[in-house]
């Protein structure tokens, strides 16, 4: 079973350069990109069907058909996957969709296009480590793609380190 981080973003140049971005945890964590909302919920499909887990959404507001916001809306609504990390990667939220986001769907962070490369794996790894700790799965296997700082107080607690 290997985390899973799935990129909703409709332009491919922008998908592209999250994925690009991201590749420091590419060996260690599945990146799975998307166009629009239909494409994400097959993404998420085959990632169950290949056994991995959803971890992290990182999604863009303005898609084709129906928003990222929507996406995430719906993510949350499934009580096996609301512990699922969703950031929202836009520079074309309004305030009202960002509420919506924030109350409907538990966003955890917002991250306004141009993003910093450095800061989205590091905020990318963060975000894996708060999925580990608030499911409970072991964090050995996925260790590297996360903050260990935060992760190796758990495993002394449990007596793995």
């Amino acid at each position: 079973m290997r985390l899973a981080v799935l990129v909703l973003e409709d332009e491919p140049e922008v998908r592209n350069a999250l994925v690009r971005d991201l590749a420091p945890l590419a060996g260690d964590v599945r990146l799975e990109p998307a166009g629009d909302v239909e494409d994400a919920w097959e993404a998420v499909a085959e990632l169950e069907a290949d056994g991995d887990l959803l971890a992290v959404v990182l999604a863009d507001h303005r898609l084709p058909g129906r928003t990222g916001v929507d996406f995430l809306v719906e993510l949350h609504e499934r009580p096996h996957r609301s512990a699922v990390r969703k950031v929202l990667v836009t520079g074309q939220a309004d305030q009202d969709d960002t509420i919506r986001a924030v109350n409907e769907a538990g966003l955890e962070r917002y991250v306004a296009k141009p993003w910093d490369a450095a800061d989205l794996v590091e905020l990318t790894r963060e975000q894996l480590t708060e999925f580990v700790l608030a499911t409970g799965i072991d964090p050995l296997p996925h260790l590297r793609a996360l903050q260990a700082e935060r992760i190796l107080p758990s495993l002394r607690e449990r007596g793995d380190a």
